[in-house]
C-alpha cells in the first residue's frame, strides 16, 4: 500500500487522494465511545460479508481522557504471530523430512523468517497512516481506520446514518462520495 502517503494533519475529511473508485480507500471515523466504535467496526464487516465492500484492514485508535493512546490491529501481520505460524508449518514439514533433528531445524528456520517477513511486509493500513491517526484522534475518542476496496458509498453512507454523534476524521474517497459520507453522518 505504499500509493498511500501520509495526510497533511490539518485535514480533516480532507481531499480525495485516487479518484479510481476501485482503489482501495482510508476511511476514518471517530466516536465518543470504544463501544459506538466496536459497533462500527461489526457493521463494516457486515457490509463485508454482504459484498458491499472488500474489507483489506481495521484498526481501532483509542486516546482516553489523558492522552493515552492504544493501538488495535485487526489484520495485519505481528512478528509474534508470524514467527509462530512459521515455525509452526516449516517445524510441520521438518519433521515429515528429515524426522525429530528436521523438526527442530525447521522451527528454528520457520520462526526467524516468519518474524522478517512480518517486519517487511505490511499487507494493512501503512504504519506512517496509523502514526498519523494517533496524533490527530482527539482525546477522550475511539477511532475505526479502515482500508477497502470495492466501496458500495450508498451502502456505507445507510450504516454511517445509523450513527449519530460520530465524525469522519478522514477519507480518501473521491470527492462526491466524501460529500456523501459527510452528509449521512449529519455535517453539513
Amino acid at each position: 500500500m505504499s500509493d498511500f502517503q501520509p495526510p497533511d494533519p490539518s485535514l480533516r475529511a480532507g481531499p480525495s487522494v485516487d479518484p479510481d473508485p476501485d482503489a482501495p480507500v482510508i476511511i476514518s471515523v471517530a466516536f465518543d465511545t470504544s463501544t459506538r466504535a466496536q459497533e462500527y467496526l461489526l457493521a463494516m464487516t457486515g457490509l463485508r460479508n454482504a459484498g458491499k465492500l472488500a474489507l483489506k484492514d481495521a484498526v481501532v485508535v483509542g486516546k482516553n481522557d489523558a492522552g493515552k493512546v492504544s493501538v488495535m490491529e485487526t489484520m495485519d501481520l505481528t512478528p509474534g504471530r508470524a514467527a509462530a505460524s512459521g515455525a509452526m508449518w516449516t517445524g510441520l514439514l521438518g519433521l515429515i523430512i528429515g524426522g525429530p533433528i528436521g523438526w527442530v531445524a525447521g522451527l528454528g528456520v520457520g520462526a526467524g523468517v516468519g518474524a522478517v517477513t512480518a517486519k517487511v511486509v505490511d499487507i494493512g493500513i501503512p504504519d506512517e497512516w496509523v502514526d498519523w491517526f494517533k496524533a490527530a484522534v482527539e482525546n477522550g475518542t475511539t477511532a475505526v481506520v479502515i482500508l477497502a476496496e470495492h466501496v458500495h458509498v450508498s451502502d456505507l453512507s445507510a450504516e454511517a446514518r445509523r450513527f449519530d454523534g460520530a465524525e469522519l476524521l478522514y477519507t480518501s474517497m473521491p470527492e462526491s462520495s466524501r460529500t456523501q459520507l459527510v452528509e449521512a453522518f449529519g455535517h453539513s
